[in-house]
């Protein structure tokens, strides 16, 4: 309802309002009595808490944006300044950064020529074994203590078909003898 280019303001009461939510016999106020409060049966929600009274609050790290400002009739009236409205902006979530454009530009030319990358990168079919290793043991099976140095073990076969992540990093490489 708008008078005179001013907004005319409801001023009943919130507590005064009638809802059909609110439970019978309750004023509409907020109640600590675990009659009043939403069991967890009868939620969507589990979060292990066996009363909901027990479960606490945290509250947020921040304002919400609504709260910062306009919570008044006179902040209302007034309305934010520019430099209020200019705060609260965020960035274009596409936007580039030019000191971005500049350190992947610093990282794409740290290696300019690719006679740099062949001495790293070797394409060595025999480095790693082409065949992949099953089950490793040791050769006393792991029944008595170790007192060789060098890691030692036979490949027993696949077990049951899946292999762990390090048994499938471990390959075969023939004799260098």
């Amino acid at each position: 309802m708008l008078a005179r280019g001013r907004v005319a303001w409801h001023r009943e009461s919130v507590s005064g309002y009638e809802n059909d939510s609110t439970p019978e016999g309750s004023d509409g106020e907020y109640s600590l009595d675990p009659d009043d409060q939403l069991q967890p049966e009868d939620t969507l929600d589990d979060r292990g808490v066996d009363d909901v009274l027990d479960e606490g609050y945290s509250p947020p790290d921040y304002a919400p944006k609504g709260a910062v400002h306009g919570l008044t009739a006179q902040e209302m009236r007034e309305g934010e300044t520019l430099d209020e409205k200019l705060s609260e902006e965020e960035p274009d979530v596409g936007a580039s950064d030019p000191l971005d454009d500049i350190a992947a530009d610093e990282r794409r030319d740290w290696r300019s020529h690719e006679s740099d990358a062949d001495d790293e990168f070797v394409e060595d079919a025999d480095q790693v074994g082409g065949r992949r290793a099953g089950r490793l043991l040791a050769p006393d099976a792991g029944d008595y203590r170790d007192d060789e140095a060098e890691a030692v073990a036979t490949d027993c076969g696949i077990d049951g078909a899946g292999a762990s992540a390090e048994e499938a990093a471990v390959h075969v490489v023939g004799d260098e003898d």
